[in-house]
């Protein structure tokens, strides 16, 4: 079995990869029989050369290899026929975007696993960059709270080589008594906490974030019961609101009546309520100032994200009594950042990271009979058609979704 780690090709450039050169290496020690290579590139966080000197080959030439590894969508042009490829498709939800792509790696009878289908039996996700989305996007928070009051300055997350250098740049900040909501109980609300955390804020429970007054910045990390509620006033669990979101109905506004910056680490299901709605961010009870959207659901859960913001300019505007995008400086601005590749500010981390992931669950795979069903499940196209589990896909390819 040979991999190959492909060259990412898609615009804006990404310099994330699935494996640094330490981890090809610890492949090779662990999984003798496995043959390795790696595609050139110049936009990768690890150079040529950092391969090269783990032992491992570099070519502008994969095509004798049998699986390819990428992290962002091949181009149409550069997919090779009768492969393996491993990349996040976007096509799963039936992205319109992504139609044609999923449609000519049916017709190059291509295998395709993208990253999010690899799963355990349960449906919980193995392997993701959300980590690292938590990570940037708490400091993105803080660095547009910077601009915004012009009380202390950041320099962009792309500019700093690692999340140490992000944490202690976070240290040097002074904040006021502010109040922060974090929601989520996911690898991306652990994320952000971590920086959280790691600036020494104090966390406090719900109760305490509610009804207390405190002379010190403060967090509530709160959960998806802690935000919504059932409309028969039932309190039951996760799991029911996750099967049966439509009983619930949101219990947001209680928290944003005494938050000020708010960081949204959550998974938004179909079907659950909104956070807040635009009526909502016009109370005068509303008292949000900044959020951070890592989930980043456009139009959606959050109302001030009307829009995704980019890497190059990731803050803007939100003006609650017009519905409309003005200038984060605004005065009656909600300031918003909104970027939805977050883990890219941190190519270094995010690849050391998802690669640890990847060795560990989707690997030994190979070399086992895949006995887990990991490659089994994670799979969506074989010998030129959709497999049972993406059947449901056959209509968004055929152009009739």
């Amino acid at each position: 079995m040979k991999f190959g780690i492909i060259k990412e090709r898609k615009n804006p450039p990404d310099r994330r990869v699935v494996f640094s050169p330490q981890k090809l290496k610890k492949i090779q020690e662990k999984f003798p029989e496995a043959k390795l290579k790696v595609e050139s590139s110049d936009i990768r966080v690890f150079s040529d050369e950092a391969y090269k000197l783990e032992g491992i080959p570099v070519s502008k030439n994969i095509e004798d290899c049998d699986v390819l590894l990428g992290v962002k969508e091949v181009p149409i042009e550069h997919l090779i026929p009768n492969k393996k490829y491993f990349f996040f498709s976007h096509t799963i939800k039936k992205q319109p975007y992504n139609r044609a792509l999923l449609k000519a790696i049916l017709d190059k009878n291509i295998e395709l696993f993208d990253h999010e289908t690899i799963v355990k039996e349960n449906g919980a996700r193995l392997i993701g960059f959300g980590r690292y989305a938590g990570i940037v996007g708490a400091y993105n928070g803080f660095r547009a709270m910077g601009l915004k009051t012009g009380n202390f300055q950041l320099p962009k997350a792309t500019t700093l080589y690692n999340q140490q250098e992000l944490i202690e740049q976070l240290q040097n900040i002074k904040l006021n008594n502010l109040k922060i909501l974090l929601t989520g109980n996911g690898k991306v609300a652990y994320g952000a906490k971590e920086m959280l955390d790691a600036m020494h804020i104090l966390q406090v429970t719900v109760e305490e974030y509610l009804n207390n007054t405190y002379q010190e910045p403060v967090y509530c990390l709160a959960d998806v019961l802690d935000y919504n509620k059932r409309t028969d006033g039932k309190i039951i669990d996760n799991f029911d609101f996750y099967n049966h979101p439509e009983k619930y109905e949101s219990n947001f506004m209680r928290f944003a009546k005494v938050t000020d910056f708010f960081i949204a680490g959550h998974f938004y299901g179909d079907g659950a309520p909104y956070l807040f709605t635009r009526e909502d961010a016009k109370s005068a009870d509303f008292n949000i100032k900044f959020v951070a959207d890592i989930s980043c659901d456009i139009d959606g859960p959050v109302a001030s994200t009307i829009r995704a913001s980019t890497i190059a300019e990731p803050i803007y505007g939100y003006n609650p009594s017009t519905e409309t995008e003005v200038n984060f400086k605004d005065n009656n601005a909600i300031v918003v950042m909104a970027v939805d590749n977050l883990p890219c500010e941190l190519p270094k981390d995010a690849s050391e990271g998802f690669g640890e992931m990847f060795l560990k669950n989707v690997i030994p795979a190979f070399f086992n009979n895949d006995k887990d069903g990991v490659l089994e499940r994670a799979k969506i196209t074989e010998n030129g058609k959709l497999t049972a589990r993406f059947s449901y896909l056959q209509d968004y390819v055929d152009g009739k979704e």
